[in-house]
């Protein structure tokens, strides 16, 4: 029972870095999180890259072999760095933008449309169509990741009637379910060439 408990401790020390990059992946990007076994390929993934980039590394700055400890932490450390430079890749849609304007794919780097298009869409106010024909206008502080979840804030909200917009006041930012949202406009600011 030694044995195996002893396997399994050094199974996963040698996957911690892979899983700690991955948990950093998925919390600082928009991706819906991945299955047990997607998660176990991931952290292989980041573990083999974070191995190679390891081992390169002990090549070309250390004489002799470092001590188990150090490797350790050199591997975390590493893995840790590929996470954050995936996520700000990904987060940035560097990967897809040059495909993009090549006429090679369509595709973004965002896991969904909704994301995609409000990332897309930094500089405009938007109108929020709501069920029970209700319109509800105003700059988009946050929206959700996922469009069957999660909640639009609002702030400068406005309700819109046929009569007018009517300004929310008293109110710094509203909260609207992602579930009661049916289509979303998109509406560039408009400035003033003296500003």
């Amino acid at each position: 029972m030694s044995w195996a408990s002893s396997e399994a401790v050094g199974v996963f020390m040698f996957l911690l870095p892979g899983f700690l990059a991955g948990m950093i992946f998925y919390s600082l990007t928009s991706y819906p999180k991945p299955s047990d076994f997607n998660r176990l390929i991931n952290a292989l993934i980041f573990t083999a890259a974070g191995q190679t980039l390891t081992q390169f590394i002990v090549l070309w700055v250390w004489n002799d072999d470092p001590s188990d400890e150090i490797l350790l932490a050199l591997n975390i450390l590493i893995a840790v760095g590929l996470a954050l430079v995936l996520a700000y890749i990904l987060n940035k849609d560097i990967i897809h933008r040059p495909f993009r304007c090549a006429g090679i794919t369509r595709e973004t780097s965002y896991p969904f449309e909704l994301y995609s298009t409000f990332s897309q869409h930094r500089d405009c106010y938007v109108v929020l169509h709501l069920k029970k024909e209700r319109r509800l206008y105003g700059w988009p502080e946050e929206w959700p990741s996922h469009p069957s979840r999660g909640h639009f804030r609002i702030v400068e909200a406005e309700w819109l009637t046929d009569n007018g917009s009517h300004p929310v006041t008293g109110v710094s930012a509203i909260l609207v379910p992602a579930t009661q949202v049916e289509m979303v406009e998109f509406l560039r600011m408009e400035t003033n060439e003296k500003e």
